[in-house]
């Protein structure tokens, strides 16, 4: 009876010390298999890091942009104005759908960095759970009944149940870490799949922005069109020019000087009015328009992304001129302020680029574009779409100059 009675005692014992230490095992086994098969989208989690806040300044500069084009748009009267203001309400709210996914991108990064460490951690802690199965396996293996056919089986067995009495509590104190380690490594996957769930609504609302925009902008192409005869004959002699000068330093600075011819002419007083009375002289204020002061510039980077090269940074070509960035595929790019476009075409060297002429004798330079939705003489407004980056490894590089001269990009962002 007493045989009976210890050898049920011993067998709950070693069953319970199995379900702890086995069960921690097989769940960690499992985990382990789930977070192999998340690949890492950072090199680390510092980097991961630095791109989700770069993506929430982003967001919030995006959401801030729209909702302002969206109350202009609804405050404009001329139908072109409240086109133009549509779309580049539109094409912020692409941008912010792209920082969303590029956020989701990063939590999902740094949540599988976290695993992975974690994992680390669990596979150092996994060895004594590992010998501790294997003894209590081996206890199970060995009937008590066996035991109590030797001499001293008793005494042995009295034994035998003080340890195993002590043991539960000592199984459950070795396994805590590993079972608080599996709950985490549980709650970090529920977490990546709510991620990777909002991350997949994103791209749905991506993508119908993105008709949204198409549809728009083809409306206003053919509208445009059709108030501007000179288009054609305007896009025909950027492209002359694109074939004359020898480089894109003196693209721009033909540009700027065309520029500035059409400011003096515009800015030219109309008919004078005769006066009054025979004799008498009308004074008329000379603007000297070529003498005015620089305007301060509203500027926002056209598109969002790693800057991979500053301004001043010492390459193979000398220092940069401008900032170059690593947007997602396929990104947004608009106007970083407005004006009109003076050149819209593929250029040697540079891929499809855009210049957009400001006020004030400023310029800007969009390289690298993969697509560009705009025409040379279209006038933009500050978040205008300009067209889209490559679809695959985007690398945009923007350039700002003041009368000719390069200006740090970075130094009048719009905040």
């Amino acid at each position: 009876m007493i045989a009976r009675r210890l050898s049920g005692a011993s067998a709950r014992a070693q069953r319970a010390g199995l379900v702890l230490a086995g069960g921690a095992l097989a769940a960690l086994a499992l985990w382990q298999v789930a977070g192999a098969q998340a690949g890492a989208a950072y090199q680390s989690a510092g980097e991961a890091g630095q791109a989700l806040r770069q993506a929430q300044a982003a967001l919030v500069e995006a959401r801030k942009r729209g909702e302002t084009l969206e109350a202009q748009a609804r405050a404009a009267t001329a139908a072109a104005d409240k086109t133009a203001r549509e779309a580049a309400a539109i094409a912020a709210r692409i941008q912010q759908s792209e920082a969303e996914i590029r956020m989701g991108e990063a939590r999902i990064a740094l949540i599988d960095r976290e695993r992975a460490d974690l994992r680390a951690r669990m596979a150092a802690r996994q060895e004594p759970v590992v010998r501790l199965t294997a003894a209590l396996e081996l206890m199970a293996r060995r009937p008590l009944a066996f035991s109590l056919m030797r001499a001293d089986s008793l005494r042995e067995t009295v034994y035998l149940r003080a340890v195993l009495e002590t043991m539960l509590p000592q199984v459950r104190r070795s396994t805590a870490p590993l079972r608080s380690a599996i709950v985490r490594g549980r709650a970090l996957q529920e977490q990546a799949r709510s991620e990777g769930q909002r991350l997949r609504a994103s791209a749905v609302t991506l993508a119908q922005r993105r008709t949204d925009l198409a549809a728009l902008e083809s409306r206003q192409r053919i509208t445009s069109r059709a108030a501007n005869g000179n288009a054609s004959r305007e896009n025909d002699h950027a492209l002359a020019l694109a074939e004359q000068t020898r480089d894109l330093a003196a693209l721009m600075q033909q540009l700027g000087r065309e520029g500035q011819m059409r400011d003096l002419l515009a800015a030219l007083p109309g008919p004078v009015q005769r006066p009054d009375h025979p004799g008498a002289v009308l004074m008329v204020e000379d603007a000297d328009p070529l003498q005015r002061e620089a305007q301060h510039l509203a500027w926002i980077l056209p598109v969002a992304g790693r800057v991979t090269t500053g301004f001043g940074e010492q390459g193979a070509t000398g220092a940069a001129q401008g900032l170059t960035i690593a947007p997602v595929p396929s990104a947004q790019i608009v106007a970083p302020a407005a004006g009109r476009v003076a050149f819209a075409g593929p250029y040697r060297g540079y891929g499809q680029i855009v210049i957009v002429e400001h006020d004030g004798g400023w310029t800007s330079l969009i390289t690298g574009m993969g697509r560009i939705d705009v025409g040379v003489g279209d006038k933009v407004v500050q978040g205008s779409p300009l067209g889209i980056a490559a679809p695959a490894r985007p690398q945009v590089t923007v350039e700002l100059r003041k009368d000719g001269a390069p200006i740090n990009p970075l130094g009048v962002l719009h905040g």
